[in-house]
């Protein structure tokens, strides 16, 4: 039996930004707890993240790539959902570790977010606690492939979805109301 692909149906100069976007990708790094423990030997030179076109990027509205590691709590994913919204499309997602997937040792903790995936679009995960380098690297070379496939559309299915994706939002963490003194 024949297996059916999927028909690529994104334009010429589609394709070839994708191409261009999947080897300069800039990461936003969210560390929640110990999984980066294992991304700092990523940029060494025994495993070099800078040879595939990446880098670390400290601001959200340059980053293309955000990188969650660790447990979500109610309060930290506040932050992290505000983060991504001020993100440039496109934006790709992963999860770090088993507590992005399942709420990794804490899954049973009143404030503990378990899936990642309920509030906000994840590309790819990278499971284990904590995942080694090697894996790391496996995952941004299969995030690179992604986007160049078209597959890597997080951000799209984030927009489509969206009121999905803040219902979600609202039921486990309630109206973000944001004080300062220029919104009083």
């Amino acid at each position: 039996m024949d297996k059916i692909e999927k028909i690529d149906e994104r334009g010429v100069w589609e394709k070839i930004a994708d191409q261009l976007r999947s080897r300069s990708m800039w990461m936003l790094h969210y560390c929640t707890g110990c999984g980066a423990v294992e991304l700092p030997p990523s940029t060494t030179s025994r495993f070099d993240m800078e040879r595939l076109g990446m880098g670390p990027m400290a601001t959200p509205r340059q980053a293309d790539l955000f990188l969650i590691t660790g447990y979500l709590s109610t309060k930290t994913l506040r932050r992290v959902i505000y983060t991504y919204e001020k993100m440039a499309d496109p934006k790709y997602v992963i999860g770090f570790g088993s507590c992005t997937i399942n709420g990794g040792i804490y899954y049973d903790s009143y404030s503990t977010i378990n899936r990642l995936d309920q509030y906000l679009p994840v590309d790819l995960y990278i499971a284990g606690c904590m995942p080694r380098p090697e894996a790391i690297l496996n995952a941004f070379t299969k995030l690179m492939e992604m986007i160049r496939k078209g597959e890597a559309d997080g951000w799209k299915r984030y927009k489509e979805n969206y009121e999905w994706y803040k219902q979600n939002q609202l039921r486990s963490l309630g109206e973000v109301v944001v004080y300062d003194e220029f919104h009083e």
